[in-house]
């Protein structure tokens, strides 16, 4: 072990398939559901946590509910007096809080970190959602002409592509087929009971959202939560009888402008369209020490269908404007080279904004201690994670791997 290295004990997921506006439940009961099964399963007392991080992108939009740093000492008594705070990152809320976190603990200021991430969004109509999750963007200077802002920006970046490299629709349809597909699998994946879903260009089956992008093209409005319980080098060696689920070996954390054309225009030069993403991903790749072969698969950004295309070519799977060559081979399939969101992601799985990074930290430790159950990857010791937040202006990547007894 280095000093700096950190552990995850375990952690939880709820179901994302509820609603827990029309289960007359708020903010307090999805925080202390997570608060105490995040510490069951890490089988870590609350009253031993000694920092708590939480990621939430819209928790006043959505409920007129700020200040959720103070949530979880609100529902737990054994957290009162323990330090805690609120991260907000748009899309990657849950992944900037779980850097905190690791940065805590790093720096030996506390032993043992609860990371949430936490999203209520199923308490207005799916337009107003809409609406509110489009204070993301640079509200008032892009996507002015959009119905729907985020299949709007992800529809132009479709359009980037095309332009750069060209793009065939029938791409992003399968990504969509390959995860709505996973998540079937999954116990608490929101979509795991849809029916009849249609993949097609059918204009009434599966019907155009915004530019090129469909139905099933997007991912859900979704209620939820995940937590994860870090504990840092120290906390193992006073715990030796203890084994993680999973070491955090390398982690990539990068910024850039909110508006999309501002990337555009950064990366016209670039053989990447958006160099800070693959900045993001090489640098999680190399503080890990390992290359991209070493990875038995990837949790990714799937907001849109769009938006796996794209991590698919920066995490070098493919040459840049290339990811169609994947998605044909089947790499990114379930039994492919480099499994893609085994778990269903965030169009099969659900997408509570600011809960998808921890959960997806979640489900990579799970593949690499062999819980994963009907999702699990077959020999998986090293997986990694991508998390956005907006048009990508802010990046999380964290490489995980198996702890040996």
């Amino acid at each position: 072990m280095t000093t700096s290295s950190v552990w995850m004990l375990g952690g939880y997921q709820t179901d994302f398939a509820r609603n827990l506006h029309r289960e007359g439940l708020d903010f307090a009961d999805l925080t202390a559901e997570a608060v105490t099964q995040t510490c069951a399963a890490a089988g870590v007392p609350a009253s031993e946590i000694g920092v708590v991080h939480i990621g939430n992108a819209f928790g006043q939009l959505f409920t007129g509910q700020g200040h959720l740093g103070a949530m979880p000492a609100t529902v737990c008594p054994d957290l009162w007096g323990v330090p805690a705070t609120r991260h907000e990152a748009a899309c990657a809320s849950g992944g900037t809080a779980v850097l905190a976190a690791m940065a805590d603990l790093r720096a030996g200021n506390y032993d043992v970190a609860l990371v949430l991430g936490v999203e209520l969004e199923k308490t207005v109509s799916g337009d107003q959602a809409a609406a509110y999750l489009g204070a993301a963007a640079w509200v008032g200077h892009e996507g002015q002409d959009a119905t729907y802002m985020w299949p709007y920006m992800f529809a132009e970046m479709a359009e980037e592509y095309d332009r750069r490299y060209g793009i065939d629709d029938k791409h992003l349809r399968r990504i969509a087929e390959v995860n709505f597909g996973n998540a079937r699998l999954n116990p608490n994946a929101q979509t795991r009971d849809w029916t009849n879903l249609v993949f097609e260009a059918d204009d009434t089956a599966n019907p155009i959202v915004e530019g090129r992008l469909r139905r099933t093209d997007c991912s859900q409005i979704t209620d939820g939560a995940a937590g994860v319980i870090l504990v840092s080098d120290r906390y193992r060696r006073e715990h030796p009888d203890v084994t993680p689920w999973t070491e955090i070996t390398g982690w990539g954390h990068a910024s850039a402008g909110l508006s999309l054309t501002s990337k555009f225009e950064a990366s016209r030069d670039d053989e990447y369209v958006l160099p800070h993403l693959r900045q993001t991903i090489t640098d999680a790749l190399g503080r890990a020490r390992v290359d991209l072969d070493d990875l038995d698969g990837v949790e990714v950004h799937d907001c849109f269908s769009m938006s796996e295309y794209l991590v698919i070519d920066h995490l070098g799977l493919t040459a840049p404007g290339q990811s169609w060559e994947a998605i044909e081979t089947g790499t990114i399939e379930r039994d492919g080279r480099l499994p893609i969101n085994p778990s269903g992601g965030l169009i099969g799985g659900g997408h509570p904004v600011g809960a998808s990074g921890v959960r997806m930290l979640l489900d990579a430790a799970s593949q690499v201690s062999g819980r994963a159950g009907d999702l699990q990857v077959d020999g998986a010791t090293t997986f990694g994670t991508v998390n956005f937040g907006g048009s990508t202006a802010t990046c999380v990547a964290l490489v995980c791997t198996t702890v040996d007894d």
